[in-house]
């Protein structure tokens, strides 16, 4: 595993270390400090209760052990991303960064846990034995007796961000609290906070808030926190107000406050940013582009070479040759073709760009149908998620409101010309709306309300696949049984939440990362929730399911029987039945022994299209040609031999 505290460099064997372009690396990645309140109210331990459900950790303890799952995810998954973890409340006072230490000076009561950087296996093991394990040998989670100031708190993460993560793409101060007025008597110290809080705003940080509470106590924004986190009002709106981390209805507050971290731990990167949405002929707005959903594979992030003494990371490098001298290829020698009627034709690079040019980035609607009329097997890639932006157009936000709302009130959709990058390939989109997650009405309450641009096949992806003639349709009385089992099998209120099965595959492959970084013993098997739960199902349809299977074997028997009678009736028919007269193998054509003017008048009737690849590849093997490759590559191969010797 790579070290967790590598820089941007790599090493090449004969050209020393090669910079790699800082800038656009940070852009990429991801900064987070959790602040978390040490208390003597998130000290409190729950009540003792004998439920199996209830919680036995305090919420402190609860915030711990998020932030070392969270850790402990990022570290394999999100290699390049950096995090931090930040006491206040302390009775100690420490601060760290570029490997300065200072105890009481700077900021009181605050204690950097972890200093912001990329979490190594060591950091992980710190924090596992302060969690699990109880081991708080420096007493760094006893709370001070009047708290800390909310203003030094937002003070000294404004002063780690920019020290350690000042060009970063995104950067985030997560704050995990159960106080919703820490200045309640001192209107002078919320005001500097507020000061501190827009500084960070200013310098592009965003504040999250994950309030905990418990049994029947509120958490009122209103008292201090309003002030302090800047919340986008169009999100507000779509997704609601800020989650509340609390125990209940089965979940524990580890659960909740895990749940409610996990929802806002991934930055959203755009996938495309400020892209024009022509709307009309002179009205445009900007919007960007995110993938809501993507299939998450593991991630190499380096090799490793193991003949040696000690394990290094390899230095890749690509080297091409010439086939017949082996001589080194240089990358202006190098030129791209394309072939036809037997001949290649060249192109420059300036000629091969301007092929895939399509004219400017743009998402232009050219007009609007019923949803209805949208077909299901339309889908043919995954759609992208669209959302207004201010940068280049102000108002973008209260046109894309009002194309939204008209769009759901009329239940349309808006057909699209899109290009969503510089020489990318043009599609043609729908753009659907969708309901908020809180809206009754709202099929998928995981995923955000607004627009996505829904991809369109073309008429060279559409296939019309028919059912072979000898498939045996089932009758009316089998697929209502069917149907009955359907309905009994199906998720809670019809909803399937991809965010509740994640892969086996890919979880099985970082707990086995996670196990030899970490030193721990590696697991014996899998945890996979996407295996079938027996028992339920058995008791939810495992009668309908066996009336279906009885029903399926009487059907099976009848036309059995069916095609047994008809099968007898044939064998007493057939010396009746003139015999069919077919071709002997002699008398078939024989594609690898045709002369070269047969072959010459097969290729000028265009009859070889029609040849099956075999007969190709003996006509090929016949005249010495290479039988390798696809259908059209044999004819275009066998063409240029008949032109060429004819």
């Amino acid at each position: 595993m790579a070290d967790g505290n590598s820089d941007w460099r790599r090493e090449d064997d004969d050209e020393g270390e090669q910079e790699i372009d800082e800038t656009s690396y940070k852009a990429q990645t991801d900064a987070i400090i959790l602040a978390i309140d040490v208390s003597e109210s998130m000290l409190e331990s729950p009540p003792v209760s004998a439920s199996r459900k209830a919680d036995r950790d305090s919420p402190l303890e609860a915030a711990l052990k998020v932030a070392y799952h969270l850790m402990e995810q990022r570290i394999i998954s999100n290699p390049k991303d950096m995090m931090g973890i930040l006491l206040f409340g302390t009775e100690k006072t420490k601060f760290q960064t570029d490997g300065n230490v200072r105890g009481g000076l700077g900021y009181p009561n605050c204690y950097l846990f972890m200093d912001l950087d990329v979490p190594s296996a060591d950091d992980v093991k710190a924090l596992k034995s302060l969690v699990e394990e109880g081991e708080d040998q420096d007493e760094v989670l006893i709370p001070a007796a009047e708290g800390a100031s909310m203003s030094n708190v937002l003070f000294c993460a404004n002063q780690i961000f920019t020290t350690k993560a000042a060009n970063f793409g995104s950067r985030r101060l997560f704050i995990i609290t159960d106080n919703d007025n820490p200045h309640s008597s001192d209107k002078a110290a919320a005001s500097a906070a507020a000061v501190r809080a827009k500084d960070l705003y200013d310098l592009g940080v965003t504040i999250e808030l994950f309030p905990i509470i418990r049994g029947d106590v509120t958490f009122d924004l209103a008292k201090f926190y309003d002030d302090i986190v800047y919340r986008d009002a169009l999100a507000e709106a779509n997704l609601g107000t800020v989650s509340v981390s609390k125990s209940g209805d089965g979940l524990s507050l580890l659960g909740s406050l895990t749940s409610n971290i996990n929802s806002k731990q991934t930055p959203k990167r755009a996938l495309f940013s400020n892209l024009p949405l022509e709307i009309a002929p002179g009205l445009r707005i900007s919007v960007k582009g995110y993938n809501v959903l993507h299939r998450q594979t593991p991630a190499r992030t380096c090799y490793i070479w193991l003949d040696g003494d000690k394990p290094q990371i390899a230095a890749g490098e690509t080297t091409r040759i010439a086939e017949d001298t082996t001589r080194t290829v240089e990358k202006n020698e190098v030129k791209k073709a394309y072939k036809f009627g037997g001949e290649y034709v060249y192109f420059s690079p300036e000629e091969q760009k301007s092929l895939r040019d399509f004219g400017p980035p743009v998402i232009r609607i050219i007009g609007f149908k019923q949803r209805r009329l949208l077909p299901s097997w339309a889908g043919v890639k995954k759609s992208t998620f669209i959302y207004p932006s201010e940068e280049d157009y102000v108002g973008s936000t209260r046109v894309f409101t009002a194309l939204w709302q008209k769009l759901l009130k009329d239940d349309m959709v808006g057909l699209a010309w899109c290009v969503v990058r510089a020489n990318a390939q043009p599609m043609l989109a729908a753009i659907v709306p969708s309901r908020a997650p809180v809206d009754e009405g709202s099929g998928t309450p995981y995923l955000p309300a607004g627009l996505w641009l829904y991809p369109l096949p073309f008429a060279d992806d559409l296939r019309d696949v028919k059912p072979p003639e000898s498939v045996q349709r089932s009758s009316d009385e089998l697929r209502s049984k069917a149907r009955v089992v359907v309905q009994q099998l199906q998720l809670p209120k019809g909803l399937y939440n991809p965010a509740k099965y994640p892969n086996p595959a890919l979880q099985w492959h970082y707990q086995i990362l996670k196990a030899l970084a970490l030193e721990e013993e590696v697991p014996d098997e899998p945890e996979d929730a996407t295996k079938p739960k027996g028992k339920t199902m058995s008791k939810r349809a495992g009668g309908y399911m066996q009336e279906w299977h009885e029903l399926l074997e009487e059907e099976v028997k009848t036309v059995a029987s069916t095609k047994a009678l008809k099968r007898q009736a044939g064998d007493e028919g057939e010396a009746e039945r003139p015999a069919k007269q077919r071709k002997t193998a002699s008398e078939k054509p024989n594609a690898s022994s045709m002369t070269t003017s047969q072959l010459k008048a097969v290729v000028q009737s265009q009859g070889i299209v029609k040849m099956t690849v075999a007969q190709l590849r003996d006509v090929a093997g016949a005249k010495g040609l290479s039988t390798s490759g696809k259908k059209m590559d044999l004819v275009e191969r066998i063409e240029q031999w008949v032109e060429e010797n004819t």
